[in-house]
């Protein structure tokens, strides 16, 4: 009898042959996608300054919404009665929710935390609020994402050995909880967090631990934020490999291509980042060729193209399974600023009209989806470390004393 496949799952591909690097899929309820893959990061049931079509066209897979935001406004009571998030915001392919503990343990005011949760006051209106394992659970329910993260302690970095032991282990039974209290097991998968900064000893406790619960796929948590990078891929080179093969690795809160390359070399499938849209908003552009801050005056009179050498839209298909075995076919369009000159998204930022944000927050993303696109191509033809160093070379990575972002 062939056993019933869970709410999510990884179908593995290929791995190349000088690397880790895996090219896979991830099926789920609302269609299957290919990995490695970066999801745009839409906190508020939105990705800021990009619309739907656009996000499919692009080639956009997931999309990441966040569970504090929307507890915090307009309230997952509200979103469930609209029949969850992908219909209340019109997103028919897959979403991922975080726990909302990062925002509580980076935004929340007055917080206070205990082994039952963390009590805090919102940062909209000053509410008392308690976010717990089940909480977090019941909110990422009524949200209705395919798939949901177990609420964890975000810390910085560079903690003491002993508080980091502590705070692992107590996610850990944070976990537990989470998926005793997790019901819809037939179209939501819960993912755990490893934690353990940069010790090794912990991340292997965390690591296995976890496994034994032997959830749907994990996430490798508590890195890009403030280590160098150098530290990070150590890190990784130890944790991922104490990861089930047959289950998604989840690598969260990163975006620099260099990083996603180094990651991706080491085993992660799947990548998350504010990064894109957050710089893009500011008016700085990640390029084929390199960092370009386009409200500098070089570039007003700059009339070739934002980025002649990246293709715009996506020539790589969405399967979507929701109607039962019949696929459907996203067909990509023509975007409408592929042509537009470095000088005119110049002219749309200094005279501060939304339309500049807008193509540059959609540009970012386009660069980021087009690179996880080639580094799937390369992982199939075994290229992935030739890749890596063109990427590094056109970007601007080897050049002395180099901005990137």
């Amino acid at each position: 009898m062939n056993q019933k496949k869970p709410a999510v799952w990884y179908e593995h591909l290929h791995t190349e042959k000088d690397t880790g690097a895996r090219r896979g899929r991830i099926h789920t309820p609302h269609g299957t996608f290919e990995t490695p893959m970066f999801m745009p990061v839409g906190t508020q049931g939105a990705v800021k300054g990009v619309d739907n079509k656009t996000l499919k066209e692009i080639g956009s897979q997931f999309i990441l919404a966040n569970t504090y935001h929307l507890w915090v406004r307009p309230g997952d009571e509200l979103i469930a009665k609209a029949g969850g998030l992908h219909k209340y915001m019109g997103w028919d392919q897959a979403i991922l929710t975080d726990s909302g503990g990062f925002q509580v343990f980076s935004l929340a005011k007055a917080r206070k935390l205990t082994e039952d949760g963390a009590t805090f006051k919102n940062h909209v209106n000053g509410d008392k609020m308690f976010l717990s394992p089940e909480v977090a659970m019941r909110i990422q329910n009524n949200l209705g994402s395919d798939i949901m993260m177990q609420l964890d302690e975000a810390i910085p970095y560079f903690e003491t050995y002993d508080y980091v032991k502590e705070s692992m282990q107590r996610s850990l039974r944070w976990a537990k909880r989470a998926k005793d209290y997790h019901k819809k097991t037939d179209t939501q998968a819960l993912f755990g967090i490893v934690q353990g900064a940069g010790f090794r000893d912990l991340r292997t406790e965390s690591a296995n631990e976890l496994v034994k619960m032997d959830l749907p796929g994990y996430a490798v948590g508590g890195l890009s934020v403030g280590e160098s990078k150098k530290e990070m891929n150590r890190v990784l080179d130890f944790t991922v490999p104490l990861l089930p093969e047959d289950k998604p690795r989840y690598l969260m809160g990163v975006a620099a291509p260099d990083s996603l390359i180094d990651s991706v070399i080491r085993g992660i499938d799947m990548f998350d980042c504010v990064l894109p849209t957050r710089i893009a908003r500011k008016g700085t552009l990640m390029t084929k060729h390199g960092r370009v801050v386009i409200k500098n005056s070089k570039y007003k009179e700059d009339f070739s193209p934002i980025d002649p050498d990246l293709s715009y839209y996506s020539d790589n298909p969405i399967r979507t399974e929701q109607f039962g075995n019949r696929a459907r076919y996203d067909v990509p369009g023509y975007s409408p600023y592929q042509n537009l000159s470095k000088s005119y998204l110049h002219h749309l930022f200094n005279a501060n009209e939304r339309l500049g944000a807008q193509i540059a927050s959609e540009h970012n993303l386009r660069y980021l989806l087009n690179l996880m696109e080639e580094m799937r191509k390369a992982i199939e033809e075994d290229r992935l470390l030739e890749f890596r160093k063109q990427v590094l070379e056109d970007y601007g990575y080897n050049k002395k004393d180099a901005r990137l972002f």
